[in-house]
């Protein structure tokens, strides 16, 4: 009598943060887990400590909101200042012995912690690290930033970009090892109230039923260009009054420069700060409510915020910079405004209410969707995967 065995799922380890941290890192590595664990046995080493508070601009690092995408299971054994931790988590990866590490990499401030995590590892888990590089450098790199991404992703034996943009940036590091391709789901998962009205909405934070309400979401830095969106909101709130701007997100810059911009420029009124961590269950209302998103950053690579606006079919105005131009169809599914400037970004907004009456926007956006390339994830891993046994 012959006997069916099952295949054994391969073990992969997931290093980076989830649940209760908060931010789009977070976030990321959250589905990606969501998804995964769909085919592999999957264990998460968490933090328990990722900034000193000194070093963190916001007011906490835990998700404080009412709901939560999902409370990952984690071990939460790394503090990114306790050398301890890391051979203590290090240890813990051995004794596990999967088939494949990985660690999510997005701020050079963590490569003395994953050099340290890492170099721990036995040989054989060494041949078996891969380095999920969301950013290579961050968007407001400093000189020390380089030498700490070379020691962090040392021990990588291959890499897994997000974007073209930071395909193209790991090449003259990769030395040889690969690089994989995937990209950042789309958000939807945020809710909406049942009995949700826009206009209901829009009145609640000061505006007027009937306005057309610009939205800047996510956390305030200078290479965001919120200062460009300011002033080029000067200019096109003086050619329509029922246009509106929104900014919803918690300052890392001192908002004082920026209050001071919309004073200097009168627009006080037509303008809405909610200067916080936009809590989970407040996303969705924010990117329903509003006609467009614009995002004119000086530089990134790719933008959780353009995955939330994707996943509520709503059309952008970004600049093409960076790898964002890789997720924007121009003239389809949103804008390119080719310079972070003022006038580009006026002529965007002009541009896009100017196609408005032709493009249906949303439905070219769910059609994009369909073809969302982290959909394809669990064939990466596997690729990954046959490769470490090769």
């Amino acid at each position: 009598m012959g006997h069916k065995f099952k295949r054994m799922k391969s073990h992969i380890i997931l290093i980076g943060p989830t649940f209760p941290f908060r931010g789009g890192n977070s976030l990321f590595m959250s589905h990606l887990y969501e998804m995964l664990v769909k085919e592999y046995k999957i264990t998460f080493i968490n933090f328990s400590v990722m900034y000193p508070s000194l070093l963190f601009p916001g007011k906490t690092q835990l998700d404080v909101s009412g709901e939560h995408f999902n409370e990952v299971p984690s071990e939460r054994l790394i503090n990114s200042m306790n050398p301890i931790s890391w051979k203590k988590a290090a240890n813990r990866i051995n004794e596990l012995n999967p088939d494949l590490v990985v660690f999510d990499w997005w701020q050079p401030y963590f490569g003395l912690c994953y050099r340290g995590v890492s170099s721990f590892l036995n040989a054989d888990l060494k041949k078996k690290i891969i380095f999920i590089t969301e950013n290579v450098i961050s968007h407001e790199s400093r000189g020390v930033d380089k030498l700490l991404t070379q020691i962090g992703l040392k021990h990588a034996k291959g890499f897994l970009a997000l974007s073209n943009k930071v395909e193209r940036e790991i090449a003259p590091m990769s030395k040889g090892r690969k690089v994989y391709r995937s990209e950042l789901p789309n958000y939807g998962w945020y809710t909406l109230e049942d009995d949700f009205d826009k206009g209901t909405a829009k009145e609640a934070l000061g505006f007027k039923a009937d306005d057309i309400v610009f939205l800047f979401f996510g956390y305030v830095r200078k290479y965001k260009g919120l200062d460009i969106l300011i002033d080029a909101f000067s200019i096109l709130s003086h050619e329509n009054p029922k246009y509106k701007l929104l900014i919803a997100g918690e300052f890392y810059d001192s908002p004082e420069s920026y209050e001071q911009q919309i004073q200097k420029l009168e627009i006080s009124d037509k303008v809405k700060i909610v200067n916080q961590y936009i809590p989970n269950e407040k996303v969705a209302q924010f990117f329903t409510l509003s006609e467009v998103v614009i995002l004119p950053y000086r530089n990134a690579t790719q933008s959780g915020i353009l995955s939330i606006a994707s996943a509520y079919n709503k059309p952008v105005i970004i600049t093409s910079v960076g790898g964002l131009p890789e997720f924007v169809d121009d003239g389809q599914t949103g804008i390119l405004v080719v310079t972070p400037s003022k006038e580009a970004v006026v002529k965007g907004v002009h541009r896009y209410f100017e196609l408005k009456p032709t493009v249906d926007f949303s439905k070219n956006i769910e059609e994009r969707n369909k073809g969302n390339g982290f959909e394809n994830i669990i064939g990466v891993f596997q690729e990954m995967l046959e490769d470490r046994k090769s």
